[in-house]
């Protein structure tokens, strides 16, 4: 039998969130297809003069509340099921945010680690120069993702505004702070998940000496363990794609990160009580918070059951199969989902979009103060709706966007209306 695909899988969370929601069946009909989605093969010219191409997308999955936004991702198993699902995810968490955005997402298929600085620069501006016609501040506003950072970004936006005949900074967030950039963009995401798990500590029983585990330790791990290891909390294992380190006491956060820009935290091993361990041993570390922050599913029915933590903040984008929610469901565990625990990078990028548009920009503490507000008052409506309808925070993220996706889409009409 085939397995089903990624978005197929992700359309069941729409699925069981329309069960709680009075909703028309138009909405479920627009909801469970991407608008738009659009493969190219981009051809770009290699430092020792040969051509070589690279298949591209970008996904609009739906633009009812507003243009759509999402990251582009270089990776080398990307396509376009991924690229779709996480469209749909973004639809969902700009949704749950109440952010004036739909859902997109694009990627490409390649592996940027084997490209020249050179290179890497073409693909970026063949990217947009192969997407301009659907991207656009106020149709579809690309920002990072897996394998991208800012300095892609300003070569992307300096790109799109060669192709248009003017500045448009707009176009793309996460760009650097000299050419368009938010200040408090670097660490959105990780500080969304960190105000959130901070509202809701009483609630999660999680206080300052709580055990945390980070499994992926690139952008979003690194912050997070700082943010938690300021406030009093251990950190006591992380892993990258090498490898991980644990060590009961707690490991030195600054070290750690120090250790990863070298190469990775595996060179901390064998010294002040640090062990070695596998990236599959980090999920079943003895702790109080398992922070996913790497890939989807890397926690499925295979090792969710060796999960010793009991509450679960997802920073990467579906870390947990559905097979493996079930079970952790089963055994008492919190999943923080990823459509509300990493939104903090959306809504920053949301800021950053407004500022441009403006042509005036907060200082860091106003957009730390604007996010918080954000992650804790969509925190709480959730935590609140699941306590009254007895479900899972999943679940219960779910059907709180869906109730705005609802409400637009039924304003343009719907059945009843066009027959009574």
């Amino acid at each position: 039998m085939t397995a089903p695909s990624m978005l197929a899988q992700a359309l069941t969370h729409l699925e069981d969130a329309a069960v709680h929601l009075d909703i028309d069946t138009d909405v479920l009909e627009k909801l469970k297809y991407p608008r738009e989605t659009t493969q190219v093969r981009l051809m770009i010219r290699m430092d020792d003069g040969s051509r070589k191409s690279f298949m591209a997308w970008r996904c609009r999955y739906d633009d009812t509340r507003g243009p759509t936004k999402g990251g582009i991702r270089f990776h080398p198993e990307s396509n376009a099921d991924e690229v779709e699902t996480l469209a749909f995810w973004m639809t969902f968490k700009c949704a749950v945010m109440n952010l004036p955005y739909g859902g997109g997402k694009g990627a490409v298929r390649v592996d940027p680690h084997v490209l020249s600085k050179a290179e890497l620069e073409r693909l970026s501006r063949a990217y947009i120069k192969a997407f301009s016609r659907i991207i656009g501040p106020d149709r579809d506003i690309p920002a990072p993702d897996v394998y991208t950072n800012s300095m892609i970004m300003g070569w992307m936006a300096d790109e799109y505004a060669s192709i248009v005949g003017e500045a448009t900074p707009a176009v793309i967030t996460g760009k650097p702070i000299a050419l368009g950039g938010s200040l408090g963009r670097d660490d959105a995401t990780a500080r969304g998940g960190y105000y959130l798990v901070r509202h809701l500590a009483a609630n999660l029983g999680f206080k300052p000496g709580s055990r945390v585990a980070v499994q992926g330790f690139g952008n979003a791990g690194q912050h997070i363990a700082r943010l938690l290891k300021a406030d009093g909390y251990r950190v006591v294992a992380v892993s990258d794609s090498r490898g991980g380190v644990y060590c009961p006491d707690g490991l030195d956060v600054d070290r750690l990160i120090a250790a990863k820009q070298a190469g990775s935290v595996t060179s901390l091993a064998g010294s002040g009580g640090v062990k070695a361990i596998t990236g599959e041993e980090l999920v079943s570390v003895d702790c109080d918070l398992l922070v996913p922050a790497a890939f989807e599913g890397l926690i499925g029915a295979g090792n969710a059951a060796d999960i010793r933590a009991g509450i679960v903040l997802e920073l990467a984008n579906g870390p947990i199969t559905p097979e493996a929610d079930e079970i952790l469901a089963g055994k008492g565990v919190v999943v923080l989902p990823d459509i509300l625990a990493n939104a903090g990078g959306v809504t920053v990028s949301y800021f950053e979009w407004v500022q441009n548009r403006q042509g005036y920009y907060w200082t860091a503490e106003d957009v730390h103060e604007r996010l918080r507000r954000s992650m804790e008052a969509e925190g709480a409506a959730i935590w609140q709706l699941a306590s009254e309808r007895r479900i899972s925070l999943r679940r219960a993220a779910y059907v709180h966007a869906l109730a705005r996706l609802a409400s637009a889409i039924e304003a343009h009409g719907t059945q009843q209306f066009f027959i009574s």
